[in-house]
């Protein structure tokens, strides 16, 4: 019985905990959303050094779903206002308010990227094509220099995408979206080597070797 009342005490005292965080982090969104030009403005978060807290018991799995003690976090809401205050230092993972840092753990990349949309001129079929890549938390980002492509050799033998978002936080590209980037992929010669990646805003995102994929093709 004493050991089920201490259970139910740190399961109380976690749950205050969370709610603090949340309340912290909705007084951010508003403060953000106010001081810009969109409601979607993100907290300055790299502004925040408040003392670290200690680790919570809440978890980013490989899909993208958050956890919160070994449970999924069922309220897209919470878990987009989650990510607004989510920090990256030194590569660990973090959720910041202006008074507390707490520590997360992150399975993979905290974002996925689950939709693409190829932007052109037709007026000026000469203009560079933008990707824009929609995160699972319904985020847009243009994919260019500041927010690149990394491809990762995937346990498969294949290649993992990877999109930057902000402030080191990644995406990892879904499977599906992987093989729209290897459609619309091209060769270009890279420091003397051709390579086979993708274009978006000007800039060039090396896949692999050229040779190498039209041996794979």
């Amino acid at each position: 019985m004493a050991k089920q009342g201490r259970n139910s005490d740190q399961s109380r005292e976690g749950n205050q905990n969370l709610e603090g965080i949340a309340a912290a982090a909705r007084e951010a969104a508003k403060d953000a959303a106010h001081a810009g030009s969109t409601e979607k403005a993100l907290p300055p978060v790299h502004l925040w050094n408040p003392p670290f807290c200690g680790d919570l018991d809440m978890r980013i799995a490989t899909d993208g779903t958050w956890f919160y003690g070994g449970t999924p976090i069922g309220r897209p809401a919470l878990v987009r206002l989650f990510s607004t205050i989510l920090k990256r230092e030194d590569g660990k993972h973090f959720l910041v308010t202006p008074v507390e840092k707490v520590g997360i753990r992150v399975d993979d990349a905290p974002f996925l990227a689950v939709e693409m949309v190829k932007e052109g001129n037709s007026q000026n079929p000469n203009q560079a094509p933008l990707l824009r890549f929609r995160t699972n938390v319904d985020d847009w980002v243009a994919c260019d220099e500041a927010h690149r492509l990394r491809f990762e050799a995937a346990a498969d033998g294949g290649l993992t995408p990877y999109l930057h978002v902000r402030a080191d936080l990644w995406a990892k590209v879904t499977r599906a979206l992987y093989y729209d980037l290897v459609d619309i992929g091209e060769e270009r010669v890279v420091d003397g080597r051709a390579m086979f990646g993708v274009a978006s805003s000007g800039a060039f995102f090396a896949m692999a070797d050229a040779e190498q994929v039209r041996g794979a093709l």
